[in-house]
């Protein structure tokens, strides 16, 4: 298995506010996309926040997420009680610190073990899945937007240029204890998992994505050229992409 990842501020923000990281845990691997928000540099704090303690949990807890070289029967729950831990770290920080009053975080992430993966998150940072020459959005946004596509309100290309489109209903750090959905997904040799903040999905389709899949095998160029794609088309916002090869 193959993991590369790219972030960029974009063209107009001043601060990257999203980060990325990987983790290596003896039989599961580990990649996570944080996207956080809040003035000043305090979205930056709680993205960073939330990334670190979700990963010092999952190391923690490695006994009830993974057995032998699978995942554990309440290896989905562990996934979850990670990231609730971690949004609690940021909501408390967000509580406590006059600097960084109403500061929170998307969260989205991917643990593999085997040929199986767990995808969770919180907020509109998306997972998505290429298997057999198609991709499939693993991950529902938590957000206005995606709440009127599945009332039937607009359609999905409105909702990529909806000018509600950036607002949450989910996010780490706003509440104590938020929960994570999470997935469950069986992988195959050549498959992709693309990990990503709303600043490139908000630019490329999923079938732009699945394109790129199809470009080349080398997975460090391939973030490099989407989150170019993204800068090429005005990138008003933070890009990040993290991909996940089989």
């Amino acid at each position: 298995m193959l993991i590369s990842g790219h972030t960029d501020r974009g063209r107009v923000r001043r601060v990257n506010q999203d980060v990325f990281g990987t983790l290596n845990l003896y039989a599961a691997q580990v990649a996570a996309v944080c996207d956080g928000m809040g003035g000043a540099k305090s979205g930056e704090v709680a993205s960073r926040l939330a990334l670190d303690r979700f990963f010092a949990e999952l190391e923690k807890d490695y006994g009830s997420l993974v057995s032998g070289e699978a995942f554990s029967a309440d290896a989905g729950e562990t996934v979850a009680g990670a990231i609730r831990r971690a949004g609690n770290d940021v909501f408390e920080r967000a509580s406590n610190d006059p600097d960084c009053e109403g500061m929170g975080t998307t969260l989205v992430a991917a643990v593999v073990c085997g040929n199986t993966a767990l995808v969770a998150n919180v907020g509109d940072s998306r997972c998505y899945h290429v298997s057999d020459g198609s991709i499939l959005r693993v991950t529902r946004d938590h957000s206005l937007v995606e709440d009127m596509v599945l009332r039937g309100e607009i359609t999905m290309e409105e909702a990529r240029h909806h000018p509600s489109r950036n607002l949450i209903t989910r996010a780490l750090g706003t509440v104590a204890d938020e929960f994570a959905d999470v997935f469950e997904l069986t992988l195959r040799e050549g498959d992709f998992l693309i990990l990503c903040s709303d600043g490139l999905s908000n630019l490329l389709t999923g079938d732009e994505l699945l394109a790129e899949t199809r470009n080349g095998t080398n997975i460090d160029k391939m973030c490099e050229r989407l989150v170019e794609t993204a800068l090429e088309r005005g990138a008003p916002d933070n890009v990040t992409v993290v991909i996940v090869k089989m």
